[in-house]
């Protein structure tokens, strides 16, 4: 229903049943009706497979003119009956960020990307580059421009996909997931975004599982399960769930502080992590027993003018998880792929009790499981994939691997045609399988709801219990706190920091991703300081 009778209902969804021809390219929904009034930001959430991204996608016209199906039922935007208008139509009305943004560039530039979409629905040269310059400006990507596509990172990727999409000024904006690969700061400026465009009158529909960035700005939350709407809430009544209601609803935190108040509660249990990592110190003598030391690890493009990474010397602990943290575009990923032994070009060594491990033999030592895992998923089936990483394949440890990811019931379906979470946990899958000595992780929990994500964080702690070294590219704190024991932080190719995640270690880590907190106590002094607020 419509929440406002000051506005009128821009989107609206009656007695929708959609089921896929191929289930698995979704989850099939039931009986949908949802009205969205103008200027409404309403949150669509819940489990993984419980029907968001089947809701957005009928919004937007991927529904049925991309993914076919049997569909009944009436869809609307504004005056538009989705289902019955070709696809380019809605063009100009809704626009789409998907959570994979690489699956809706058409160019292979920045700011021929930004501008394809104005380009598209005909506007003159010069609104397009207005229009380009002040995406840009807003989503704080005016160094990216011009820059080639495939040369960004993913959140970078994510961050242009955003500006493009806003360039565009649709009345409508469909966002999955947007925050996926983002890092802190980009989050913020989403927020910051989202909230402009809910000033501009926009109607802002965000299926999420990144719930903390949404504070201060969602109208509505619609909690979907099984293909049907159940719930309908507001904020304050989301933040008002225990922890245990929503774990038991498959949520994340819907603010940052709670997990302040999570890591007090761990420090006060006697045995925990936090305690034990307070032993936890690093000799800086390559020869060491249980550490990992890299030297030299580096790697530059255009003949060695642009250095991308430059870590002369990084000790980590062996047999624990690690978070490798930083923003966008740091040179994180390239780290990965230069300790792998993947990334041509790359110097430096890798030292485990007194052994040196040089690019190619880091390639028997190591396991990558890519940001995008559309890379590396090669085989008929997602138990194929698992057998192919295994010496000796062994299906019944196969079939317990996969059951521990929830993806047993997918087994026999083509890795391919899983939904991003599942393609993610099937790569998880195929690392668990590979026993390796050093598994590195790129966003392991990029789309995962907050169950999938415990279990990633117990396959882990189960890796570790093995004797294995995790490494894990993250730009999530919820994870980090469920189970890493160390922190890297890359800035500019170089290694910022380095600490065991400790009590004041979870403290500082926690203070590092707080960027939207720390904007709103800086706008609120300003505000509190500005003489427009000052009595005359």
């Amino acid at each position: 229903m419509c929440t406002s009778d000051q506005h009128k209902t821009v989107v609206s969804l009656k007695d929708v049943t959609f089921a896929y021809a191929e289930s698995e390219n979704g989850a099939s929904i039931k009986n949908i009706d949802l009205d969205i009034a103008e200027g409404e930001c309403v949150l669509l959430c819940g489990m993984s497979g419980c029907g968001k991204t089947t809701v957005t996608r009928l919004i937007n016209g991927l529904i049925p003119h991309f993914y076919e199906g049997t569909l009944s039922g009436s869809v609307h935007v504004g005056d538009l009956d989705i289902p019955h208008i070709e696809l380019y139509e809605t063009a100009g009305v809704v626009g789409s960020v998907f959570q994979n943004p690489r699956s809706q560039f058409f160019t292979v530039d920045v700011t021929s990307e930004i501008a394809f979409g104005c380009e598209n629905i005909g506007l003159p040269k010069e609104t397009v580059l207005d229009r380009v310059d002040k995406a840009a400006r807003e989503l704080n990507v005016q160094k990216l421009l011009g820059r080639d596509l495939f040369e960004l990172s993913g959140g970078e990727k994510q961050k242009v996909a955003c500006a493009s999409v806003s360039a565009l000024e649709p009345k409508v904006l469909v966002l999955d997931e947007p925050s996926s690969n983002l890092d802190m700061t980009a989050i913020a400026d989403l927020s910051d975004q989202i909230a402009r465009w809910k000033s501009q009158g926009k109607t802002v529909v965000v299926d999420e599982h990144r719930l903390f960035y949404l504070k201060g700005l969602v109208d509505r939350v619609i909690y979907l399960r099984d293909g049907r709407i159940v719930d309908e809430m507001t904020w304050e009544e989301l933040e008002s769930f225990s922890d245990n209601e929503r774990a038991a609803l498959g949520l994340r935190v819907p603010d940052l502080t709670m997990l302040s108040r999570q890591i007090e509660q761990k420090y006060a249990q006697s045995g925990d992590r936090i305690h034990r990592n307070r032993n936890l110190r690093l000799d800086t003598s390559i020869s060491a027993k249980g550490q990992v030391s890299l030297l030299g690890l580096s790697f530059s493009r255009d003949g060695g003018a642009t250095k991308i990474l430059d870590l002369q010397s990084l000790t980590l602990p062996r047999g624990k998880a690690t978070a490798i943290i930083g923003p966008n575009g740091a040179g994180k990923t390239t780290f990965a792929r230069c300790l792998c032994g993947i990334q041509r070009g790359a110097r430096g060594v890798m030292w485990i009790d007194g052994t040196s491990y040089r690019r190619r033999a880091r390639l028997k030592k190591c396991f990558q499981v890519m940001q995008d895992v559309n890379h590396q998923l090669f085989t008929e089936s997602v138990e194929d994939e698992v057998l192919l990483s295994m010496d000796e394949p062994d299906e019944q440890q196969a079939d317990a691997i996969l059951d521990s990811l929830g993806l047993l019931e997918l087994k026999d379906l083509h890795p391919l045609s899983l939904s991003g979470g599942q393609k993610q946990r099937c790569a998880i899958a195929s690392a668990l399988a590979a026993r390796r000595e050093v598994i590195i992780f790129d966003e392991p929990t990029s789309g995962l709801d907050r169950a999938h994500m415990q279990r990633v964080a117990e396959n882990i702690q189960q890796l570790e219990e093995q004797g294995k070294t995790v490494l894990i590219i993250t730009h999530d704190p919820e994870f980090i706190l469920a189970c890493c024991s160390y922190v890297a932080h890359i800035e500019g190719g170089s290694l910022a920091e380095s600490y065991a995640l400790d009590h004041e270690g979870y403290r500082r880590m926690l203070a590092f991703f707080m960027v939207k907190e720390k904007r709103a106590e800086i706008n609120a002094m300003d505000q509190k300081h500005s003489p427009l607020s000052r009595p005359l």
